[in-house]
C-alpha cells in the first residue's frame, strides 16, 4: 500500500474549488466478499467560507439519519463532517449521485415540515449531547440548501 492510498480521499481534493450544495460520489470500495459500498460527500456549505453551527448540524444529523433511510435502501451511515460543511453518506452498492440527491431533496423537504416532538433521539437516554439541538436552525439550513439545489 502506498502512502497516498492511506490518505483519505477528501484530503486530496482542493476544498477551495468545491461548490455547495452538491452531492459528490467520493468513491466505491469492494469488500473481501465482493460487496460494494459507495461513499458520498453531501456538501451543504462552501468549505472555508461557512460552517453549520453545532446545534443545527446535530439536529440535521438526527433527522437525515432517519429520513434518508426512508428514501434509500441500504444506507449504512450518515455522519457530519468535522469541518461542519456537510455530511458523509455510506450506502451498500455502486449507487449513482442522482439517486442520492433526489433522496436528499425529499429528506430536506421533510425537515421543513418536522415538529420538535418528531425529532428522534433528543433525550438524555438517546443522545450523548441532547441539549445541543436546534430544529429552527436545521430548518433554516434545509431551506437554504434546497434553494441552492434549485439554482444549480
Amino acid at each position: 500500500m502506498t502512502k497516498s492510498s492511506k490518505i483519505p480521499e477528501s484530503f486530496l481534493i482542493d476544498h477551495n474549488e468545491m461548490t455547495a450544495p452538491q452531492v459528490r460520489k467520493a468513491g466505491v470500495q469492494s469488500g473481501p466478499a465482493g460487496d460494494k459500498v459507495s461513499k458520498f460527500d453531501l456538501r451543504f456549505v462552501k468549505p472555508n467560507v461557512g460552517a453549520i453551527p453545532t446545534a443545527a448540524i446535530h439536529t440535521l444529523e438526527h433527522l437525515l439519519a432517519t429520513y434518508m433511510k426512508t428514501h434509500l435502501d441500504g444506507v449504512i451511515d450518515i455522519s457530519p463532517m468535522g469541518c461542519r460543511t456537510g455530511f458523509y453518506l455510506s450506502i451498500w452498492g455502486d449507487v449513482e449521485s442522482d439517486m442520492i440527491k433526489q433522496a436528499l431533496i425529499k429528506s430536506l423537504g421533510q425537515i421543513l415540515e418536522t415538529r420538535w416532538e418528531d425529532v428522534p433521539g433528543t433525550t438524555a437516554r438517546e443522545c450523548g449531547n441532547y441539549r445541543d439541538h436546534s430544529l429552527f436552525s436545521a430548518k433554516e439550513y434545509a431551506s437554504t440548501i434546497l434553494e441552492g439545489f434549485k439554482e444549480s
